[in-house]
């Protein structure tokens, strides 16, 4: 399968099953350097419908979100939010405005984040966010099945009981890794602050490669999407790293230096910076 590259923020990539299949495409949207973060959002298309996996950071970057609804002439049923961190969810408004009928949703433990967390959030990063800030957020609503079909096909949201969730498409084989998968950049370690956490996160990341994808997602990711399992291999071991790293230095500084010299070319110094204060205890961090 071949990533195209569209324009500097949107890639599209088409996956069929069979030929009897629908054949769902995949076009990802994300703001790259232009972003806070350069959190990923895809449009998952059939021949007339559509779904939409994620919303934004900034009410900004949704707008782009919308345009690209609109442009490809799809009748958007759902809006599936798959993490409760705010990069994935502050973007709504302008897409629930757009599009009125289309169902925002997300699992229970994804909504139980968002509303534990949605204003300690907001106060921190509105400020930041400044005219992207949302003027209200939206919370999607609940969601019991682990499944929803896209004209015909499944979409199974994956890791259900957790604040962050990703998808499969078993048509094709299709990770959307969400807050879970990263690539190119330093990983946000700050809301995993113990050792249990970051086991869980990497017991989710050995889920993702028993299913033996052929295309991987990452929810955030600077450059081109990787190939294959890239993502989830980076997103492992970077995680083995951390814990590694974190036995052997206690304060943020050798945190910081330790995995820069790890990992010497990647994005998102600042996500390294705060996550390793918040790991040494250095800063308090919800």
């Amino acid at each position: 399968m071949k990533l195209l590259l569209k324009s500097l923020l949107v890639s599209s990539m088409a996956l069929s099953a069979s030929a009897f299949a629908t054949e769902l495409t995949y076009k990802v949207y994300n703001p790259q350097a232009q972003g806070i973060f350069p959190v990923t959002s895809t449009l998952i298309s059939g021949e007339k419908d559509a779904v939409l996996v994620d919303a934004q950071f900034s009410v900004n970057d949704a707008k782009n979100l919308v345009k690209l609804v609109q442009d490809s002439g799809k009748n958007l049923k759902y809006i599936i939010i798959t993490s409760g961190d705010p990069d994935y969810y502050f973007g709504l408004e302008p897409l629930v405005q757009a599009f009125p009928n289309a169902k925002v949703i997300a699992t229970p433990e994804v909504i139980k984040h968002i509303e534990a967390t949605k204003e300690g959030k907001f106060a921190y990063w509105g400020p930041i966010l400044k005219a992207g800030a949302p003027s209200q957020i939206v919370v999607p609503r609940a969601i019991e099945d682990k499944t929803i079909k896209l004209e015909g096909e499944k979409i199974e949201i994956k890791a259900p009981g957790k604040y962050a969730s990703y998808l499969w498409v078993p048509s094709n084989r299709t990770i959307l890794g969400g807050v879970g998968l990263s690539s190119g950049i330093h990983l946000w370690t700050a809301d995993t602050q113990t050792t249990e956490a970051r086991d869980e996160w990497r017991r989710t990341v050995k889920q993702m490669n028993r299913l033996h994808p052929h295309a991987v997602i990452p929810g955030h990711y600077m450059g081109e999407i990787p190939s294959a399992t890239k993502a989830i291999d980076f997103t492992y071991q970077y995680l083995v790293d951390v814990d590694k790293v974190l036995k052997e230095h206690k304060n943020s500084a050798s945190v910081i230096a330790a995995l820069k010299d790890k990992y010497p070319n990647l994005a998102e110094e600042s996500s390294l910076e705060l996550s390793s204060k918040v790991l040494t205890g250095e800063m308090e961090w919800k």
